[in-house]
């Protein structure tokens, strides 16, 4: 296979939810530091980069999380606009990995893709970039390949694969079939749903199988030709979508597809249905999947009592426990088998044997309708942040900071009015046809349904308070008229 038709496809729409209160649905796993000082989102872009060539590397993420996802990636790669490939709904792992398929089909037929979760751990990045070459011979000649990881212990929370006979000798001219240490391919027996825990031992003792990893290799052409078998009505608006690529339509054309899509997983869906030309590579690539707060402890260090402590965190005789402060200070005293996770406007309290229900907690706020499960206080922007200071009946607080020479969208809102006060640099203000510059303690007025502009001119951060008066106070009351980071929402 011709490197450069290696493509890495990287996806990064995740929910938030079993992380929470560090993940939010607008902050998901993808976005965080659980490991060192680079996200997880970073981190996977800086194994994909072993893979394949970094002009080679895309992103498919929700379109309202696309401005943290294209600030983290452009720390690790400069990757072109058009390689953040933005989904308007979430619509699972089956219309992600399509939309990805359609995109580099048009650019490339020949094209391989690795598609590899945003959230998962590979602490062997050679090691997975070998297997990756090993799989994308196989995907040379039509396999479709997914990486088996051996199971370590009966895991209920993983789908399994059962392999079937060893894939036999190349064809012709093709290099050997083999993963790291001459680890053979095999044909998949079956794909087997989350197990029960007798099951998780049953396959542990017989051997032959592999937890799913959720990283696939394959021919963008091949895995399009399997969704129009076995998923003819996301394969239509698929090709609906490849159509209007790069015209005026497209969209409004991906908007109207993703409206009438199911949401359906690449597993079951079409992998689980599948019954040929699906191969299984075994790799040992330090992977997890990083699927709740206890796996915590498998990927970080833990000092002498086994606890994992992130953060502005006093301890006194805690064991096996995991505590993460964000800013307050957290002290923590006789704790066992616990995880405290503290954020600024929310503390989780659990014993690592219910972390599971985490996402319980999450669905009880979506009924609520409170915005602690959507958004954090703080919210980062490609133009800097604003952190939420209250938030009240008709009226909001936030704390606006501007990078220097940084400068938001020319913009309006139809639902409220809005006050800026200079705490710290200075302002230049686009308020409809005025352009002026405010000092610290001066303030000014944007009407409702006016078009204003803030701007850090200055080499210093731009420091405001805004108060924000109206009936709805939604962040999707907004209209761009122009903005420097080609954004539209």
């Amino acid at each position: 296979m011709n490197p450069s038709s290696l493509y890495a496809v990287i996806l990064a729409g995740g929910s938030g939810s079993r992380f929470w209160p560090l993940s939010r649905e607008l902050y998901p796993k993808q976005l965080l530091k659980l490991i060192g000082d680079e996200t997880m989102l970073q981190r996977t872009l800086r194994c994909a980069r072993k893979a394949a060539r970094p002009e080679n590397i895309f992103v498919v993420t929700h379109r309202r999380q696309s401005d943290a996802v294209r600030m983290q990636s452009a720390a690790v790669a400069s990757l072109p606009p058009h390689h953040f490939i933005a989904e308007p709904e979430a619509r699972n792992t089956a219309a992600a990995i399509g939309l990805a398929a359609v995109v580099l089909d048009r650019t490339d037929p020949e094209a391989v893709m690795v598609v590899m979760p945003a959230d998962h751990v590979i602490l062997k990045s050679a090691v997975f970039a070998k297997a990756v070459r090993a799989a994308s011979r196989l995907a040379g000649e039509d396999w479709l390949v997914t990486f088996g990881i051996k199971p370590l212990h009966p895991e209920t929370g993983y789908g399994y694969i059962r392999r079937g006979k060893p894939l036999g000798p190349p064809r012709a001219g093709r290099r050997d079939r083999s993963g790291k240490n001459g680890s053979v391919a095999y044909q998949v027996g079956r794909f087997t749903e989350k197990p029960n825990r007798a099951a998780a031992r049953r396959y542990l003792s017989e051997g032959g199988y592999y937890w799913n990893s959720g990283i696939f290799v394959w021919k963008a052409s091949v895995i399009l030709a399997v969704i129009q078998e076995l998923q003819p009505k996301l394969y239509q608006g698929l090709i609906a979508i490849q159509k209007a690529l790069g015209t005026s339509d497209e969209e409004k054309t991906i908007d109207k597809v993703y409206e009438h899509l199911d949401s359906v997983s690449i597993d079951y869906g079409v992998l689980e249905r599948l019954h040929k030309n699906m191969a299984v590579l075994p790799v040992e690539i330090g992977w997890s999947d990083v699927g709740s707060w206890t796996a915590i402890d498998q990927i970080s260090r833990r000092d002498s009592m086994g606890n994992v402590t992130v953060g502005n965190v006093i301890d006194l005789d805690s064991r096996n426990s995991i505590l993460y402060a964000d800013k307050r200070l957290v002290a923590t005293i006789g704790l066992e088998d616990l995880v405290v996770v503290d954020t600024e406007d929310a503390t989780l309290v659990c014993h690592k044997s219910r972390v599971q229900d985490v996402r319980k907690v999450v669905e009880t706020l979506k009924q609520r309708n409170a915005e602690e499960h959507v958004v954090h206080r703080t919210v980062w922007r490609p133009w800097g942040s604003y952190t939420v200071l209250e938030n009240g009946d008709q009226y909001k607080i936030k704390r606006i900071v501007v990078h220097p020479k940084a400068r938001l969208s020319l913009q309006s809102h139809h639902r409220r009015s809005e006050h800026w006060v200079v705490v710290t640099g200075t302002a230049r203000v686009t308020r409809g046809k005025e352009v002026y510059d405010l000092a610290v303690n001066e303030s000014t007025y944007i009407p409702m349904n006016t078009k204003h502009r803030l701007e850090n001119p200055g080499e210093t951060p731009l420091q405001i308070i805004e108060v924000q008066s109206g009936h709805y106070l939604g962040e999707d009351d907004i209209v761009r008229f122009q903005d420097d980071y080609g954004r539209k929402y």
